[in-house]
């Protein structure tokens, strides 16, 4: 994760819309569902989202941290953009409807299809040379957000990626012992 992002980008806002479109695009879903949905946020759309987010949480923080939580979010606004992921909730209900006997899976599968959407994006976002981090502030902001963008009823907010220029190194990341994690059989 970057968390120091700027926005010193090479590339043009319809040149990252495309590297996002095409990493959710190309992600898979289960039944091919394409539940994923996205919108990008650039400029001053971009920054509303990040008011919005700090708007939620002042009410929310206690007075004594809350200088701590407006300079995460300041941090969030300097970047480039955010894209926010959605997951498409009358197209899980009809696979439910569809396929009775994998209906209890199909919000789960919706999910997974949305982090591998995420993380492609991210993966993709990395590899044209930018940074992102991704954030959690869903349900808090999620009325403010579908008002001021209009988010049909039957998209539901689930993360919101940050993206800009990196404006230093990812921080060290400590990892759990591998056999606390992994099992391999031969």
């Amino acid at each position: 994760s970057h968390y120091a992002l700027g926005r010193d980008v090479k590339l043009s806002e319809e040149e990252v819309t495309e590297v996002i479109k095409d990493a959710i695009k190309n992600s898979p879903t289960a039944f091919n569902a394409q539940s994923p949905r996205a919108v990008i946020l650039f400029g001053d759309a971009h920054e509303k989202l990040w008011n919005i987010v700090e708007e939620a949480l002042k009410p929310l923080t206690p007075a004594e941290v809350f200088p701590n939580t407006q300079a995460k979010i300041d941090g969030f606004r300097t970047a480039y953009g955010t894209v926010l992921f959605f997951k498409e909730t009358d197209t899980v209900k009809n696979l439910q409807e569809q396929f009775a006997l994998y209906a209890d899976n199909f919000p789960d599968w919706a999910e997974q299809s949305n982090g591998i959407a995420t993380a492609n994006t991210w993966t993709a976002l990395t590899s044209a040379g930018l940074g992102a981090n991704l954030q959690h502030y869903n349900p808090v902001i999620d009325d403010a957000v579908a008002e001021e963008w209009d988010i049909p009823a039957n998209w539901q907010l689930r993360s919101q990626l940050v993206f800009g220029s990196k404006k230093g190194e990812a921080n060290e990341k400590e990892f759990l012992a591998d056999d606390e994690r992994f099992r391999v059989f031969h």
